[in-house]
């Protein structure tokens, strides 16, 4: 075995100082958290339970297999937007009869469910992982359809989740319904295109017109019971399959649903290993990173208490030693990891992470990216030596590898470096950011300095003094606008990643991401692009 040692001082004044910082972050993670469990606030929730109601996270309680895990996807979606944090909505992946399942819980609690453009992104970003990991789609459907007011951004790309829907069912990915109240106008395609609807006694309410614009647009008189309630739709219109007394008796006939789906993993799933836990606490790992990003860390000690028992065969240890390559595995499944040490990629990096990754693909292990990058190297020196072209090879090798990739930002991810390490635009199965991640074409710093540079340059070649003041203020102003959009809260806000995940719990969420991805085939490129060499 080639089980990592440790040099952290658990006792030192830097391991306590990091530690209460990041400490500090997630507690304001969890503060947001307990606002979106709230809801819309307690006099929505009581008016919710009054009508003998579930709330959406008890509804997924009830629905998934008794003590087991629901991994939470996107919490923290449109937060700094006008939008309630977390979207009006829960998408997670949790254990169903045994099986995976993609659970998305409309908030009826928040404008009644409506859907607002963030609600509708983190809908989509369900069904794509759905998809790509061929795992049955769950709505737990109650919503008023869209939020009209932001219906010139909704409209459109509203689409796209009903088309989605149509190729699940085509790929075989069972897509269940069970509509809780309201599936109002376009939210009434939900359960019209799913495989499997579940439909609730005097509850449901599924129409494309309701009856007040019936009454406008064709001067029909009609309740809602006659226009679309769960025992007409089961008795008359055929839109509903089953039939539900209450909300419990739904989610109890939605998992006989699921235990008649007859899935099975096509993944080779772990190795017949036993399982070992890390030689080093993963509660340590609240201490290691700094939230100050210009205080290095080594990736090595995240790795020595994230895979199992320590266990990291490096590859190519002496070379390219910004970036660590290498073999380990994680709840027993195997992956390939590329991890940044000191933050840039040079070129040997960029040829040593593509050979790696062809040979993870040669060998079906999918890939696990840590990011902490501030970009790929720039200067007379390595332009000449060829870094375009090495890091057009790493970009060509991510683009092309087909074993699934795990991306987790523990740091930076700065510039083309996030889109060398699978980036959210390179289509990872899932993305992950721990507190003190920012992401950003380039550092607050170093963007207002390359501003200045230009405004200087632009007022020597017009024969004009530069205005120091103004210069300065241009680049506090840039520092500190760079600043606040790169944090983790607004990138995750805007639905850049999966999640914002306490560090210490790293290897819990990347075993259940490696479950998930093993659902479907894991299989390995079988050509790449032209590499210039």
């Amino acid at each position: 075995m080639t089980t990592l040692a440790s040099a952290v001082d658990l006792a030192s004044e830097g391991y306590a100082r990091r530690r209460q910082a990041m400490l500090g972050l997630v507690a304001r993670l969890d503060e947001l958290l307990a606002q979106t469990r709230a809801g819309g606030g307690e006099r929505y929730v009581q008016r919710h339970r009054e009508r003998g109601k579930l709330l959406p996270r008890e509804r997924i309680e009830l629905l998934l297999d008794r003590d087991t895990a629901f991994l939470e996807l996107q919490p923290f979606a449109a937060y700094e937007t006008p939008f309630a944090v977390g979207a009006s909505t829960v998408t997670g992946i949790g254990v169903v009869e045994g099986v995976e399942c993609v659970i998305v819980a409309n908030d009826a609690t928040i404008r009644g469910g409506t859907m607002n453009p963030y609600t509708l992104r983190k809908a989509i970003r369900a069904m794509e992982i759905a998809m790509d990991n061929r795992l049955p789609f769950i709505s737990l459907v109650e919503s008023g359809g869209a939020d009209l007011p932001t219906q010139a951004e909704l409209f459109v790309p509203a689409g796209e989740g009903f088309r989605r829907q149509a190729q699940m069912s085509r790929a075989r990915i069972p897509n269940i319904a069970v509509v809780f109240g309201n599936a109002t106008a376009g939210g009434a395609y939900t359960p019209g295109m799913a495989d499997y609807t579940i439909f609730i006694e005097d509850r449901s309410k599924v129409f494309l017109g309701g009856p007040p614009l019936v009454k406008m647009a064709t001067g029909e008189e009609s309740d809602d019971e006659a226009l679309g309630g769960a025992g007409m739709h089961s008795r008359v219109s055929g839109l509903s399959d089953y039939l539900a007394l209450d909300e419990r008796d739904a989610l109890r006939l939605c998992r006989q649903v699921v235990r008649r789906l007859n899935r099975r993993k096509h993944g080779p799933g772990p190795t017949v290993l036993p399982v070992r836990e890390p030689c080093h606490d993963p509660e340590e790992l609240a201490g290691i990173a700094a939230t100050d990003l210009r205080e290095p860390f080594d990736m090595r000690e995240v790795l020595a208490r994230v895979v199992d028992a320590s266990d990291y065969d490096e590859f190519k240890p002496a070379y390219g030693t910004s970036l660590t390559t290498g073999w380990a595995a994680i709840h027993g499944f195997p992956v390939g990891v590329i991890a940044n040490q000191r933050g840039i990629i040079f070129s040997e990096e960029a040829q040593k992470a593509t050979q790696f990754i062809q040979l993870c693909n040669q060998a079906d292990v999918p890939l696990l990216f840590l990011h902490n990058v501030t970009g790929y190297m720039v200067g007379r020196e390595y332009e000449q030596r060829g870094i375009i072209k090495h890091g057009a090879q790493m970009i060509n090798a991510v683009s092309n590898s087909t074993v699934p990739h795990i991306s987790v930002i523990c740091g930076g991810s700065y510039g083309a470096g996030n889109y060398g390490m699978s980036g959210r635009s390179y289509r990872p199965r899932f993305l992950f950011a721990w507190p003190n991640a920012k992401v950003a074409v380039m550092g607050g710093a170093q963007l207002a300095g390359v501003l200045s540079i230009v405004a200087r340059a632009a007022a020597a070649a017009r024969g004009e003094a530069v205005d120091e003041a103004a210069d300065a203020a241009m680049r506090e102003a840039v520092e500190a606008q760079i600043e606040a959009e790169s944090l983790a809260l607004p990138m995750s806000g805007r639905l850049y990643d999966d999640g914002i995940i306490d560090p210490r719990d790293t290897r819990t969420v990347l075993g259940l991401a490696l479950s998930a991805v093993h659902a479907t085939t894991v299989e390995g490129a079988e050509g790449f692009g032209v590499f210039r060499m």
